[in-house]
């Protein structure tokens, strides 16, 4: 899950299926508002934010598929289609119109949560990704990195002497904020394939990386290390509309 509780909207006609998804998803950090109808849906989008919508494609009066793309027109907000239909063609129609996921029913409430956690993750990296596209700095924690000049500033400001496969690195990680990467991925998305490299040389760089940003580089807390997986950037990302002077 995100650092912060998510808010869930449950749009389910089923009295016990809805009370059990608001129930689960309660116990597991979620803040839920549970409805029956597009009439209430409308409502409770009206009165406070919405992080993901559960809709129930069999509603009374407007249906789910109806209420996915009216959202749709309007919003972004992530929609996971419920259906008791469990039809390829429900599921097909149902992303036409715009949902991010589909559940048939019945349905095991962990997989529900899986989901709910994939499509804010998507979400997240799709405006992390988004709010950075052209930017020409980015920083992190006080530090900035300059994609015009290639340059590396503390949080005094002062210039932070790094190599070009370093910079790159730290770019690819910046760019990709919260998310774990493994040490092949790193390879194809900074030194490519014909060069002669190989996974070791990451965790060199990550080490010399480490050495110059980390307020203790044999604790690191802003490039952390994930077993079996690769390396995780922990800090939020910002683009920096105005460049660096020199």
């Amino acid at each position: 899950m995100a650092n912060l509780s998510p808010n869930i909207l449950v749009v389910e006609d089923d009295r016990e299926t809805r009370t059990l998804i608001a129930k689960y998803l309660r116990n597991n950090s979620c803040n839920v508002t549970a409805v029956s109808d597009g009439r209430e849906m409308s409502r409770a989008m009206a009165d406070h934010r919405v992080d993901l919508i559960i809709l129930d494609v069999m509603l009374p009066g407007e249906d789910g598929l109806s209420l996915c793309r009216k959202v749709r027109s309007e919003a972004q907000t992530p929609i996971i289609m419920l259906t008791a239909r469990g039809e390829d063609v429900d599921r097909i129609v149902g992303l036409e119109m715009g949902a991010d996921d589909y559940l048939p029913k019945p349905f095991n409430p962990r997989e529900l949560l899986a989901r709910i956690n994939a499509v804010l993750r998507r979400q997240a990296s799709a405006q992390a990704a988004s709010s950075i596209e052209g930017a020409s700095t980015l920083a992190f924690e006080g530090w900035r990195i300059d994609l015009r000049l290639r340059e590396l500033r503390n949080p005094e400001g002062a210039r932070v002497a790094v190599t070009s496969a370093e910079f790159d690195l730290l770019r690819t990680f910046c760019e990709r904020p919260g998310r774990v990467l493994s040490r092949d991925s790193l390879l194809d998305l900074t030194q490519g394939r014909n060069t002669g490299s190989f996974e070791r040389s990451i965790d060199v760089l990550v080490s010399r990386i480490r050495r110059k940003i980390e307020p203790n580089p044999a604790d690191p807390t802003i490039i952390k290390t994930v077993r079996s997986g690769g390396y995780l950037f922990t800090p939020r990302t910002e683009a920096v509309t105005t460049p660096l002077s020199n």
